[in-house]
């Protein structure tokens, strides 16, 4: 598979996303759901003129590109001009809402001084192996390839000029296509189309579509699905789609800010509004899982991959997403997606698919688990529905058990439980920043606990298993907390590390302050620890390491760690630190508004997995404390 680790912009709906290049190549086409399936391999769209050879739109050395959103929406824009005939290409990218189509309209200017006779040819390869093969057939002017689940269907309006099924990398670079065969083996294909002749200064215009289908369908009823696409009212999809989401971003844009005034407040606002549309792509509409970011790695060159679902990222995500008004998701998560995906023993494991099967894992981290019941809580604060809390008792109950027996093997030394992972899944050991949160759920238990009370007033058999376990709980949070000063406080380093074997900086000590409370921001260890990081991990653009010695992806800067800190610098009440840096942050994204997992040193552009929805969840934190209209 082509590598193509930058997502540069993401479109959709509740089923179908797409990812692009700052170039406007389409990169990835998922379907049904974020995480799964993803279809294109390699997707190329060249322009053949005057007898020319192919111009790759998304690669030519003529070619001068910019892109931007439609403002306020999901829709898609890529200028491409080239300098060489002069030509003007407008590539407008869009998902109806309600029709699980890509439409990709192409605006075609020509501003030489002769006539341009232009065709668009479109070359799609899918993902194949020996499980699952990819075929193609033309029938009634649709490219359909196939495979045994799913069906993509390339198609226009406009009737084509011709297409090809086999081997058409041998010859599609010399701008024709032909094929003798309406269906062949191969998991490459291509289409045609003739614009025609477009005089100086005139213009034209062409719409492609690209659907996806379950093949649960019969062929006949995808080729009638097909014909009932094409007659669709694409300029009333394109104008209802804008409608919908300038309505969405309106309907959610719950943090109010002043009317920005500098470049800086403008482009806090334009991150702040791409979250806002970002978030219900990244969501499994059916399950309320949520993925950690559209996939960039599928051959796992640089990483174990990206667009599952991590229990502990979700919940980050799920505190912006009910700042913004998102309840029916945040509900959803914890009701459906963590009940389901919960294991018997109580924990949850690594990751997930967002339909909430079990993704491939190397391990366990236990601050999974806690972090579960800490959001469940921490939910309930914002809505204040004890009913909430009634609905995911039992399973806070069950994670809270397993939690207790960790503990237990902890505090009596026998150390026959499995050493869990650290927050960056590259340690596995004791670590400070998982006890915090095992900390953190045993005490929001104690508050669950409480508040569900009322519903079992005649329960005296509950009220008693409630006021036994408050006990124990009770027992824990104070153990913890002088395990963690016992273990965990460096005395000849004067500060808090990250484990138990070494003595490491990590950014996640942050925990013990925010969000789990285990010490105020103004304790003096605490203060002795943030002073540590900001001599070991702060680089010289301001920017923060996850911890010493870091060398992930080059060793770059992480968005949330600096936004962890300023998390931190808002507990302490300074907030010009605060300030400073969530303003990394802020240079750190990429010109649409979306967060990067990474910023280069160097550059200051995004160094990986951009539209990284942590990144973006804790923006929005942080955002409403630094900037919230008061």
């Amino acid at each position: 598979m082509k590598t193509k680790y930058f997502n540069d912009a993401i479109i959709g709906n509740k089923n179908l996303k797409a990812t692009f290049s700052k170039r406007g190549e389409l990169l990835r086409l998922y379907y049904p759901h974020i995480d799964f399936r993803q279809f294109i391999d390699e997707f190329s769209v060249g322009v053949r003129v005057n007898d020319s050879r192919l111009i790759d739109l998304a690669n030519d050395i003529n070619n001068v590109y910019s892109q931007n959103y439609i403002e306020q929406t999901n829709i898609l824009n890529t200028e491409i001009i080239n300098t060489y005939f002069n030509l003007k290409i407008i590539q407008t990218d869009f998902i109806p809402i309600k029709e699980n189509v890509l439409i990709k309209r192409y605006k075609l200017v020509n501003n030489h001084n002769i006539d341009l006779d232009i065709d668009l040819l479109f070359h799609s390869t899918l993902l194949s192996n020996n499980n699952n093969m990819v075929s193609g057939i033309y029938k009634n002017q649709v490219l359909m390839q196939y495979m045994h689940d799913y069906t993509m269907a390339i198609f226009s309006k406009k009737e084509p000029l011709s297409y090809q099924i086999n081997n058409t990398n041998e010859n599609i670079g010399e701008g024709y296509i032909q094929g003798k065969d309406y269906v062949g083996m191969s998991k490459d294909s291509s289409i045609s189309y003739h614009i025609g002749t477009i005089k100086p200064q005139e213009e034209a215009q062409i719409d492609i579509m690209i659907a996806v289908y379950d093949n649960k369908k019969t062929i006949e009823a995808i080729e009638a699905e097909n014909v009932r696409l094409k007659k669709i009212e694409i300029e009333k999809n394109f104008q209802d789609t804008k409608k919908y989401w300038r309505n969405y971003l309106k309907q959610h844009s719950r943090i109010e800010l002043l009317d920005p005034i500098s470049e800086k407040e403008r482009k806090i606002k334009k991150i702040y509004e791409r979250t806002i549309l970002l978030f219900p792509l990244l969501c499994n509409n059916e399950t309320g899982g949520i993925s950690a970011a559209a996939e960039i790695d599928e051959n796992n060159t640089k990483c174990g991959r990206y667009s599952y679902c991590w229990p502990r990222d979700a919940v980050f995500i799920t505190r912006a997403m009910y700042k913004l008004g998102m309840d029916k998701e945040v509900e959803k998560f914890y009701k459906n997606f963590c009940q389901n995906s919960q294991s018997k023993n109580g924990m949850w494991e690594q990751r997930f698919y967002t339909d909430g099967k079990l993704a491939p894992s190397w391990g366990y981290q236990v601050d999974e688990t806690a972090s579960v019941i800490y959001g469940v809580y921490d939910y309930y604060k914002y809505k204040q529905d004890a009913k909430f809390l009634k609905d995911n008792l039992k399973m806070c109950e069950k994670g809270i058990n397993f939690l207790e027996k960790y503990i237990d093997d902890l505090l009596s030394n026998e150390r026959k439980m499995q050493l869990s992972y650290d927050i960056w899944e590259e340690c596995e050991n004791i670590h400070a920043y998982s006890l915090a949160s095992i900390f953190s759920a045993f005490e929001v238990m104690l508050k669950i606990n409480e508040a569900v009370k009322g519903f079992y007033e005649n329960n005296r058999l509950k009220l008693e298993q409630i006021t036994k376990s408050n006990e124990k709980l009770e027992k824990y949070v104070a153990e913890i907390k002088q395990y963690i000063l016992k273990h965990f406080y460096s005395l000849d380093k004067k500060c808090f590390v990250r484990n138990e074997t070494d003595e490491k900086m990590d950014i996640s000590l942050l925990g013990l302050v925010y969000p789990f409370n285990l010490f105020s921001p103004k304790e003096k260890k605490i203060q002795n620890t943030v002073e540590r990081m900001n001599m070991t991990l702060r680089t010289y653009t301001g920017g923060y390491l996850r911890y010493e010695g870091d060398t992930y992806m080059g060793g770059n800067p992480w968005i949330i760690a600096n936004l962890w800190l300023a998390e931190y610098y808002l507990e302490a009440g300074i907030k010009n630190k605060a300030r400073e840096c969530f303003d990394f942050a802020v240079i750190g994204s990429n010109e649409h508004g979306l967060l990067p997992e990474q910023v280069d040193n160097n550059t200051m552009d995004p160094a990986w997995v951009i539209g990284l929805g942590w990144s973006h969840a804790m923006f929005i934190d942080v955002l409403e404390k630094l900037y919230a209209k008061k």
